[in-house]
């Protein structure tokens, strides 16, 4: 009988040791996924905006965040001249462009 009692104690014994790396693999795997679906998407989209302000050109025609739609009159270091009508002319930061639209859609 005593020999059954024993073993239960080295069983339990034995559980409690750490849990080392696998321990942490949950953890791992989260932030993997984390960083395929969230991080690394959201980086390329920041990168493909920033290639988009700087290739704003005077005369192109673009749609700004807030909706308005326009042709670049003047480029400026962190502002855009934007023509929205005929003798109407606003200020936008350059962040604030969304979108290059083709020639032409404007008319």
């Amino acid at each position: 009988m005593s020999f059954f009692i024993s073993d239960a104690m080295a069983e339990g014994g034995a559980a409690a040791q750490d849990p080392g790396l696998m321990g942490f693999l949950p953890l791992i795997v989260i932030f993997v996924i984390f960083y395929f679906l969230l991080i690394r998407p959201q980086v390329k989209r920041a990168k493909e905006h920033k290639k988009l302000i700087d290739s704003v050109n005077k005369g192109d025609e673009v749609v700004t965040s807030g909706g308005m739609v326009g042709q670049v009159e003047e480029v400026q270091e962190n502002f855009v001249r934007l023509k929205i009508a005929d003798n109407v002319v606003i200020s936008v930061q350059r962040n604030a462009v969304a979108s290059l639209l083709p020639k032409g859609s404007l008319e």
